[in-house]
């Protein structure tokens, strides 16, 4: 690659090899998006005529989606606070503590990253069945926070490494408590992290679906689990109109972050997410 990038015409050929595969990933996106604004009803590609009338069949009288919708962000929103509630007290326990096994623990965290989703999907089932709990969108959030709090941990345990402890511990000699310590210094400068842990929680939980599935009832069906069962008996072009909606959402949230991250001065830092248990200590070095 780097012999590519000394000449001209390296250069070139990484831009087109980049721009092909860019290209590749995006292309399903912009298929689907497309697609919602078609007039066919069998949504073709390309269309032959545009119309807004799947986005207005979304919320017509009698119409599922909105329903689906306000229970996707119901549980994304509770999802969102259980899993930044569990992910900064792990974050802080493996970075600002001397937490016995911590590569252990560390692994433990990661686990729901790595084993499959209908695994999971299936125990979460067996375990809220007996308590009759099927249906209950804090059953369906809990379930969600599985897979969302991995997430919310890596992304807090990255930002509490960038945060200089030379900072608490001058507070701590003060005399300043800590909780007032966490108010007044950690939180502040840790704010452009929970702000990405908490939209990264958010989409998950929306765009979740085999937990959703094994947990959800007939009366509380979020919007994947609604996509799923329309699409199994019969082709509705709303459907096209539901996936641009998503697709919308995790562009917006991803932008957020952007913006965040950027007013915060923190877009500058070298990495997001720790890739090993190694770094783990690294926050507690001193120069």
């Amino acid at each position: 690659m780097t012999g590519l990038r000394s000449t001209l015409a390296g250069r070139l050929t990484l831009a087109l090899l980049s721009t092909l595969i860019l290209l590749f990933l995006a292309l399903p996106i912009v298929v689907i998006v497309v697609t919602s604004f078609g007039k066919d009803a069998f949504g073709t590609f390309p269309p032959q005529a545009w119309t807004l009338g799947w986005y207005k069949q979304l919320f017509a009288d009698g119409s599922k989606w909105p329903a689906a919708l306000s229970l996707s962000a119901l549980v994304a929103a509770m999802t969102t606070v259980f899993s930044l509630t569990l992910g900064m007290t792990a974050a802080t326990a493996l970075v600002r503590s001397d937490l016995p096994l911590r590569t252990a623990v560390y692994g433990l965290v990661l686990a729901p990253l790595v084993i499959p989703q209908v695994v999971i999907a299936l125990g979460l089932f067996l375990l809220f069945e007996p308590a009759a709990m099927l249906g209950s969108p804090i059953a369906i959030a809990l379930g969600h926070t599985v897979l969302a709090s991995p997430i919310a941990v890596l992304i807090l345990i990255a930002t509490l490494k960038g945060i200089d402890e030379r900072l608490e511990d001058a507070a701590a000699s003060m005399g300043a408590s800590r909780l007032t310590i966490a108010r007044r210094i950690t939180f502040p400068l840790a704010a452009p992290g929970i702000v990405a842990a908490a939209i990264f929680s958010f989409i998950t939980s929306f765009d979740e679906f085999f937990i959703s599935q094994f947990l959800s009832s007939v009366d509380t069906v979020t919007l994947p689990v609604e996509v799923f069962n329309l699409l199994q008996y019969n082709v509705d072009p709303s459907v096209t109109a539901v996936s641009a909606i998503l697709i919308a959402v995790a562009v917006v949230a991803l932008a957020l972050v952007g913006v965040a991250r950027r007013l915060s001065g923190s877009g500058k830092q070298d990495g997001l997410l720790p890739t090993e248990p190694a770094g783990l200590s690294a926050g507690s070095e001193t120069p």
